[in-house]
């Protein structure tokens, strides 16, 4: 018994060390440890390829300085203060990356003929339609083209804090402003996929939450994510989630709906979500600096196209809070890194950079 016990460990070792010796991660992990102390001085990069996690590492150099503008951000936010070391296992406020999670969780209920992407909301929220939203289409919703004036990212998360149910949360989104016509301009807001959720809630007679632990979570083993547990979820940045839970997500993302021999989404509706909405007649109002994107689907950026095929190869959707997951169809892997910082001075350089390292390094 304890011949085979050694044997089997001998195999394990070896199957790793085999698999860590195809790449040379050594500019990645040059890259974090240089990195890391700009970005909240905490973070986990993980990378997934070929049916398995071939990189894991932490990096963890939080200063004192850092140590108290997290305490300060903690009670700005209302959240408990963490300052121990990340692991792939920690949890944290993901912001804007919540958006795939909740775009996906939209695209079940079209996968199961219960929504179209061209439904208008106010055949479900009739309060939309009382202040001339109603015409707004679930596509529109999901791809920031509601034409809705939004405040700022930060303000509306901070306003909606205080908001005791999804009712009040889209009555007041339905006395915002707009600034054009459903369809025919990009304004990257909270808007929309409050108003998505707000459908489905709907559709369901279930709330946000409980519909995304049983259609997104729990099919994908993502046993440490929620949107918070609140009043009211916020589907574009109220995600709660660790590294490994998020690339359970990337891993369905990468297989075309797939994981585990489950199928979680359509194929058809993971290609849906990567064609780029944003044409060449709709304004753009607004756009993060450093999302970097050259187009955007549903709850994710398109950051690059074949050149010889015009398809989509590489999606994304960072966070606030400096997280940016990533899925290369072409190289076939998907990657998660998880930090939380606010200042965004030379984010998008740095994600370009290591997107551009991990590519080399995989090749």
């Amino acid at each position: 018994m304890k011949k085979h016990f050694f044997s089997m460990i001998v195999i394990v070792f070896a199957c790793i060390t085999t698999a860590s010796a195809q790449y040379d991660f050594s500019k990645v992990d040059n890259w974090l440890e240089e990195n890391t102390p700009n970005m909240g001085g905490r973070s986990v990069l993980m990378i997934y390829k070929d049916g398995k996690i071939i990189y894991t590492k932490a990096v963890n150099e939080l200063s004192g300085r850092q140590k108290m503008v997290g305490k300060f951000m903690a009670r700005r936010l209302g959240k408990t203060i963490n300052t121990d070391d990340f692991t792939s296992t920690t949890k944290q406020m993901i912001a804007s990356c919540s958006k795939w999670y909740s775009a996906a969780l939209v695209m079940t209920f079209v996968d199961e003929g219960k929504l179209k992407l061209t439904d208008t909301v106010g055949k479900y929220l009739p309060v939309l339609t009382q202040h001339g939203k109603g015409n707004i289409t679930i596509a529109q919703c999901l791809s920031h083209t509601t034409g809705i004036k939004a405040p700022d990212l930060k303000e509306s998360l901070q306003e909606w804090k205080n908001v005791g149910s999804m009712d009040e949360a889209i009555a007041q989104i339905a006395s915002l402003p707009m600034e054009g016509k459903p369809g025919t301009v990009f304004h990257y807001s909270n808007a929309g996929l409050q108003i998505a959720g707000a459908v489905i809630e709907k559709i369901s007679g279930k709330s946000f939450e409980t519909l995304f632990a049983e259609r997104i979570a729990m099919p994908l083993a993502m046993k440490n994510t929620d949107f918070g547990n609140g009043k009211v979820a916020l589907p574009a940045g109220g995600g709660r989630s660790t590294a490994e839970d998020y690339m359970n997500f990337l891993v369905m993302i990468l297989n075309k709906g797939t994981f585990n021999g489950k199928r979680i989404l359509n194929e058809g509706s993971v290609v849906q979500m990567q064609v780029n909405r944003l044409t060449p007649d709709v304004k753009i109002a607004y756009s993060p600096a450093e999302a970097g994107g050259i187009g955007y689907g549903f709850g994710e950026w398109i950051v690059e196209k074949s050149a010889v095929t015009g398809n989509t190869t590489t999606v994304s959707s960072p966070g606030l809070f400096g997280s940016f997951p990533w899925v290369d169809n072409e190289r076939k892997y998907a990657a998660f890194l998880l930090t939380f910082y606010i200042k965004n001075d030379g984010r998008q350089e740095r994600y370009k950079q290591l997107r551009t390292l991990v590519n080399e390094a995989i090749r």
